[in-house]
């Protein structure tokens, strides 16, 4: 996966595109799908600005590395390192950043629902800009349905409370940078290859990170945990590199009405990794929720009457 998304794109046959597009969806469909529970038991035992930035430098630095290899040069002209320092602040910092320290303070399930907002304000934000994409009466249906879907699914027993309120509208405004950070990553060309720029994102959004967590003393609190640390290790490669990678893929290669189904898909995921690892029980009213996800993603995924080919898309990534 991430040697095929390292390639500069060239002229392929629709079979090879479709199988590039949905093994994309599939790997942030499923990798991401694990990660609320992943990061909860990092958390648990490392300090989060310094865990979290860890995971982000040592998966740019080996993504750096993969793109070093396959000729890919870093960018020099301060326009590129702005995209850069940009998506590092909406995507890194402000949305996973955030959202690994919210993770000390919110359930795993309920910071996959509030995330699960982020489908929204991304199809949304995708009807305006430079290549806006209508929202049809199917999408919108679509969306509606998702949301419901996640709500049905991962709502707490007895409802939400007080207790922790100010996280959750954290987790809200890390789900809207996640999604603003997506929309302008689609606004703009960049000259970059899309391994390098998301090498050099992740590098950033790991020092601003990092920087964070020393100036907080968190070097005191670190500990060698090995649950942490597996932790650690599974977010870096498979989180972020592997799933990242292939989300930076769909970010200019899909429409932001399907882009966004990820967030639908996820927490049913969450759920069944839950019950199958963990024990965790699925209630008959959960089953019927992951049922209305899967009509929403139909919905939201159904082809319009003129699609684009998908070698039709943007030489370069967008965004």
């Amino acid at each position: 996966m991430l040697q095929a998304l390292a390639r500069r794109p060239a002229p392929m046959t629709r079979a090879r595109a479709s199988l590039l597009l949905y093994g994309s969806f599939a790997a942030v469909y499923f990798i991401w799908g694990t990660s609320f529970a992943v990061t909860k038991m990092m958390v648990a035992s490392l300090p989060p600005y310094l865990a979290g930035g860890s995971r982000f430098l040592c998966a740019g630095l080996l993504l750096l590395a993969i793109a070093r290899w396959r000729g890919q040069q870093v960018p020099r002209a301060r326009a590129e390192w702005r995209h850069i320092g940009s998506m590092a602040l909406l995507h890194g910092v402000l949305s996973s950043g955030v959202n690994v320290i919210a993770m000390r303070h919110v359930a795993s399930n309920q910071s996959a629902l509030l995330n699960a907002s982020g489908a929204l304000w991304i199809t949304l934000l995708g009807t305006v800009g430079r290549s806006p994409h209508p929202l049809t009466a199917p999408v919108a249906l679509g969306v509606a349905l998702g949301f419901a879907g996640v709500a049905t699914l991962l709502w707490p027993h007895g409802g939400f409370t007080l207790a922790h309120l100010g996280w959750q509208v954290v987790v809200l405004g890390a789900a809207f940078s996640w999604a603003l950070g997506t929309h302008y990553f689609r606004s703009f060309r960049t000259a970059t290859p899309t391994l390098m720029f998301l090498a050099l994102q992740m590098l950033v959004s790991g020092t601003i990170m990092c920087a964070t967590g020393l100036l907080l003393g968190e070097a005191a609190r670190w500990q060698w945990d090995p649950g942490g640390l597996f932790a650690l290790g599974y977010l870096v490669i498979f989180n972020s590199a592997v799933a990242y990678t292939a989300y930076g893929y769909l970010m200019s290669h899909t429409s932001p009405a399907r882009l966004s189904t990820y967030a639908y898909v996820n927490p049913a995921i969450a759920a069944l990794v839950g019950w199958l690892t963990l024990g965790e029980t699925m209630s008959s009213l959960q089953v019927a929720g992951m049922a209305v996800i899967l009509a929403g993603v139909v919905l939201v995924s159904m082809p319009t009457r003129t699609p684009a080919p998908p070698d039709e898309t943007p030489a370069e990534p967008v965004g």
